[in-house]
């Protein structure tokens, strides 16, 4: 590949960092060129490191446009990548005139980029917002930072996250720990625990905060010390601030440093306090010398930090929780040996420099995959389903679903209709009309090749007849409008009334192509209601595929939820329902004997908080046994790795279930609704009573059951897990009748 480069050359911190590293190692498999619109020290440390550079300096924007726009054809480049907001607004008048992308790095907020210098804002911060709005591909800087450019509207499937990364070969500091400090004036003891910084001192990095939180710790363990490395424009007021609240010579403030590695191995523990980032190179640089870590929790970094298992985060501005973080860090050298420990394992292994360019090289592969396929006629997936309304168990489907269509074709355009439309772009990176925007789906549907819908049961009329209507009149359209059609691992029923059957019927004989089910109770129902045109086979629920999160990202949402190590839970996974009052004295008891005899604490888990966070204290409120209430995280795969870290599931929401036969967990089913009784007997599990008939003696004994038996055998997992992938196949099937 050949990538030409812009940045203005002038820049520092962080986004000089990355450009230098990243072209580094570009070069050394792509032709690489670095424009800068200014000679200095940038274009300089870009030379000495084996960087190509090219310097086109000019007060005539337009000259230097057209000199670039003739440069880029002469010599063939086919990408252009920007870096600020010089560079953004070049691309932008470039884009027209050349044949190759433009492409963005958006290396900080860029509302934030001039806070505190109001005349830079209103002119370059807003030519630059202008600019961004107007190139093709944009990557944020972390995940995080993406979903920050989705919500204010950017394009999600023209969207990519990238993240900082430094090289951790091994070093040995210029300067000793000892002479460090000498150099700096600073007075130790043997029990002193130091902190340190080095940021611009600038509003953004709300060095105050970290100061206030400083004074709350020094108060308390006299040996703890500050250093602040950086400068800015709030140098003068920082130093006021620590002479006011600090102890006289408690706290450093070192200037500009450029020895990064003599500084950090002085540290005991890193700090950062900015009210924005995207993912800053301190805490990587930090990492790298093995430094205990403190954060805000802001854009990119719980990335990297698990709160609690490789480092501690705290909420912007909150000085009294930084303060007592540093305080439980003065105290516990332990604690701080194994924070930098693992956050040295998890930095080098997942955001070394290799990695980055490794990413970003699949980035640019990526753009030049979807450039060659713009103009197809017909292209991408419309999703259809219960989605956005903050269900763990929808959702996860969703996510399941997802994940299948990128393993058909990772360049396939998808979309969702959506009750929360931006949350789910900014979730999925996946494109997202309001459920309701009839006008929008229309238009989507006239584009895309294939429409989707699933999973979850649709088609029933438990909920309303509206909702039965509203997913038949969608399955027409799409059908109407040229899609291919498939009831995507779905579940059916109940259909009550006799015209709603007849209807659902007809609509699904005349519209769909192909229907794969979740369990054969469904199918035997399609029959039932004279279903017989389009192709049926019984499959398994996609969720079945989702895979357990990270063990350190389940460990630190673990703790969070507050879940203590060494306990064994039970999870109780309840749904507010006609009869579920009066069954909630077995419920109970079945919890208190599970405690009692087998050491079991209840978590009493809301898939749907909205709905079932009531249901949850009304069954808190029962128990005389200890028990935690937990919402149900976003992520699927956090769900995923708690239900693997449970003795045993009893619910009634049918996900919590399907969580836990796919991770072998033993279960016990709470049936309100035929579909639950329907996905247990199709994988072969007993241990389940209708609601109306719950009994004290018939709960307990099924609990027994449950948990002598164990969960479903790994081979019965693995065959679900099978079957839950030939939804994938015949999706694949039906894209490429369309082709």
């Amino acid at each position: 590949m050949k990538i030409m480069h812009l940045i203005s050359g002038g820049d520092v911190g962080g986004a000089k960092t990355h450009v230098h590293s990243l072209l580094c190692g570009l070069g050394k498999t792509e032709q690489v060129m670095l424009v800068c619109f200014t000679d200095g020290p940038f274009a300089e440390e870009a030379r000495a490191l084996g960087i190509p550079v090219t310097i086109m300096p000019g007060p005539n924007l337009f000259a230097v446009c057209a000199a670039l726009s003739r440069k880029i054809s002469a010599e063939g480049y086919e990408m252009i990548h920007c870096h600020g907001s010089r560079a953004n607004m070049m691309g932008a008048l470039l884009r027209k005139k050349i044949g190759a992308p433009v492409v963005t790095t958006v290396h900080s907020d860029y509302r934030l980029d001039y806070l505190g210098r109001p005349l830079g804002r209103l002119i370059y911060g807003t030519i630059n917002a202008i600019a961004l709005r107007h190139l093709d591909y944009r990557i944020g800087v972390s995940d995080a930072m993406a979903a920050l450019l989705v919500s204010r509207g950017f394009d999600p499937q023209r969207m990519f996250s990238i993240y900082n990364g430094v090289d951790f070969t091994p070093v040995t500091p210029p300067v000793s720990r000892q002479a460090y400090l000498e150099q700096l004036g600073v007075s130790v003891t043997p029990q002193s625990v130091i902190f340190g910084i080095a940021a611009r001192l600038n509003p953004v990095k709300d060095i105050a905060t970290l100061i206030r939180g400083f004074s709350h710790c020094v108060t308390e363990y006299p040996d703890a010390r500050l250093l602040i490395a950086g400068d800015g424009e709030q140098m003068q007021m920082l130093q006021e601030l620590a002479a006011q609240l600090c102890p006289a010579g408690s706290v450093t403030f070192a200037g500009w440093i450029t020895d990064t590695d003599s500084f950090y191995n002085v540290l005991d523990v890193n700090t950062l306090t900015s009210l924005s980032e995207t993912f800053p190179y301190a805490l990587t640089e930090g990492a790298r010398m093995h430094c205990a870590t403190i954060a805000s929790n802001v854009g990119g970094v719980p990335q990297l930090i698990d709160n609690g298992v490789c480092g501690l985060l705290f909420q912007p501005q909150d000085d009294r929780t930084l303060g007592g973080h540093m305080l439980t860090l003065c105290r516990d050298s332990d604690l701080r040996k194994r924070l930098g420990a693992a956050l040295h394992k998890k930095a080098s292994e997942q955001f070394s420099g290799d990695a980055t360019v490794a990413h970003q090289k699949q980035i640019y592969e990526t753009i030049l995959r979807r450039e060659a396929r713009k103009g197809r006629k017909r292209d991408g997936v419309l999703i259809c389903g219960a989605y956005g309304k903050s269900n763990a168990g929808d959702d996860s489907i969703l996510d399941a679903i997802i994940a299948q269509m990128r393993d058909i074709d990772p360049d396939l355009p998808l979309y969702v209709l959506s009750r929360t439309p931006r949350k789910t772009e900014q979730r999925y990176r996946i494109g997202a009309i309001q459920t309701f925007n009839l006008p929008g789906c229309w238009r989507r549907m006239r584009k895309t090749a294939l429409y989707l819908s699933g999973g979850g049961s649709l088609i029933q009329d438990a909920t309303s007849s509206r909702s039965l209507y509203y997913y038949l009149e969608n399955l027409r359209l799409a059908k109407k409008a040229g899609n291919k059609t498939m009831m995507y691992g779905c579940g059916i029923g109940p259909v009550s009334r006799p015209k709603n059957r007849q209807k659902a019927a007809l609509a699904i004989d005349r519209y769909a192509d192909l229907i794969t089910l979740r369990e054969t109770a469904s199918k035997l129902e399609l029959a039932r209601m004279g279903v017989h045109v389009p192709e049926i086979r019984v499959t398994a629920d996609p969720a079945l595929l989702l895979h357990p999160a990270p063990e350190e990202l389940a460990e630190s949402a673990c703790l969070a939820a507050g879940l203590r190590p060494g306990t064994d839970y039970l999870m109780y996974a309840m749904r507010p329902w006609p009869g579920y009052e009066q069954a909630l004295d077995a419920i109970a008891k079945s919890a208190e004997y599970a405690f009692a005899h087998y050491g079991l604490t209840p978590l009493l888990m809301a898939l749907e908080p909205k709905r079932d966070l009531p249901a949850a204290k009304l069954l808190a409120a029962q128990l005389s046994c200890p028990c935690l209430i937990v919402e149900a995280p976003a992520d699927g795969g956090v769900i995923v790795a708690m239900m693997e870290r449970m003795r045993c599931v009893v619910a009634m929401r049918l996900h919590a279930l399907i969580f836990a036969a796919g991770r072998g967990v033993p279960l016990v089913g709470i049936v309100y609704d035929p579909k639950v009784s329907g996905f247990l007997d199709y994988i072969g599990q007993t241990h389940y009573a209708p609601l109306s008939e719950l009994t004290e003696t018939g709960l307990c004994g099924m609990l027994d059951g449950a948990l002598a038996g164990g969960g479903i055998d790994r081979a019965a997992a693995a065959r679900l897990q099978m079957l839950a992938m030939q939804n994938e196949d015949a999706a694949r099937a039906l894209l490429e009748e369309t082709e």
